[in-house]
């Protein structure tokens, strides 16, 4: 029984989340530049027990590909290489950043905290994967 761990996939950097053991809490891990990330999920995966990968998959309000999909799809391939037995789903993550800058609002951090972009990553791929999690 391994963690379900979530990417919200960015150009420039990439916001991590992962449940505890148990699949009780969710928690954000630190935001990697996503040159580095597979670098990242590599010495993760060496530690830690994780069973599911969940990425956000993006998509326009029409239902159509956005820019990052086919970055997306290169990334899940290499994490298939990487962790072939790790099952590997997908989330809709319209709005995550949009919600995760309300929520941030909303918890009372500061203005000069609420600029970082990397914070907004981390909350967003909590946000993803609450939705994987609430599915069931």
């Amino acid at each position: 029984m391994g963690r379900i761990l979530a990417i919200d996939y960015g150009k420039k950097r990439t916001g991590i989340a992962v449940t505890d053991i148990l699949k009780l809490s969710i928690n954000g891990l630190p935001t990697v530049l996503t040159p580095d990330l597979l670098a990242f999920l590599k010495n993760y995966l060496k530690e830690e027990e994780v069973q599911t990968i969940v990425v956000g998959w993006p998509t326009h309000t029409d239902g159509n590909p956005t820019y990052l999909t086919k970055d997306i799809e290169i990334l899940e391939t290499q994490i298939k290489r990487l962790a072939p037995t790790i099952e590997l789903k997908r989330v809709d993550e319209s709005y995550t950043s949009m919600e995760a800058a309300k929520l941030i609002l909303e918890h009372g951090v500061k203005k000069s905290k609420r600029r970082d972009k990397a914070l907004t990553d981390k909350v967003s791929a909590m946000i993803i994967l609450k939705r994987y999690l609430n599915r069931f």
